[in-house]
């Protein structure tokens, strides 16, 4: 089996060292860059199959490369973590409406890491959330196929985040029934994997600007339901 492509892009050589140290004594081929658009470079060449980004960068920080990673094709599914300092609300809805899978504060424990990012591998496949694969759902005015991640309105495409699509795919699966909190962190996230509280909103508030704001209602203090 062929070891997981990991691509670090920090402007601190020491965590670099540190964290290439580690993650290639878990196994993990490395690889790592020191601003954004080396990252970007070395992405395009490599395909690595997730990449860990410091969001404050000079000149093109790590929202931004992941913004410019997800407009390509070859990136829209890769798997994108975030490695800051900063704890800010506005930091982190940053990093995830740009379609980051993760959010790490600094300073990280390299076993810690480790271990999130083994979490992050476990819960990266298409199928997450025990949702059928290889066939096509019509529903309302959207057509979702789920083997080729896409999903359409009326005919045309909507370009969704990876998340973006999981979640709308797992509320989709029972029209009607109310997801509470649990459910969605648990099936589209992983249980193990620790994000913030604003996440699901994030991606919720992502969506009805995308499908439209009709059909996911929020129940109050509960969850959500997918209606139409």
């Amino acid at each position: 089996m062929s070891k997981k492509k990991i691509l670090v892009v920090d402007d601190e050589p020491d965590i670099i060292e540190i964290l290439k140290y580690n993650l290639e004594k878990e196994g993990f081929e490395m690889f790592s860059a020191n601003n954004g658009e080396e990252g970007i470079q070395i992405a395009e060449r490599e395909k690595p199959d997730l990449i860990v980004l410091d969001i404050m960068m000079p000149e093109m920080d790590g929202v931004e490369v992941c913004r410019v990673l997800r407009s390509k094709k070859d990136f829209q599914n890769t798997l994108i973590a975030f490695l800051t300092a900063r704890e800010e609300d506005y930091s982190q809805i940053a990093a995830l409406e740009v379609g980051g899978d993760d959010y790490i504060t600094k300073p990280i424990r390299p076993r810690v890491l480790a271990s999130r990012i083994k979490a992050l591998f476990r819960r990266g496949g298409r199928n997450e959330g025990g949702q059928e694969t290889g066939n096509v759902v019509e529903i309302a005015d959207l057509k979702i196929n789920k083997d080729a991640i896409t999903v359409e309105k009326n005919g045309e495409t909507i370009d969704l985040a990876k998340k973006e699509f999981e979640l709308l795919t797992l509320l989709v699966g029972k029209p009607g029934k109310v997801f509470t909190r649990e459910e969605i962190f648990n099936k589209v996230w992983g249980s193990d994997v620790i994000v913030g509280n604003r996440t699901i909103d994030v991606h919720i508030r992502k969506l009805r600007e995308k499908i439209g704001d009709h059909y996911i209602k929020t129940i109050k203090g509960i969850g959500y339901k997918f209606e139409f």
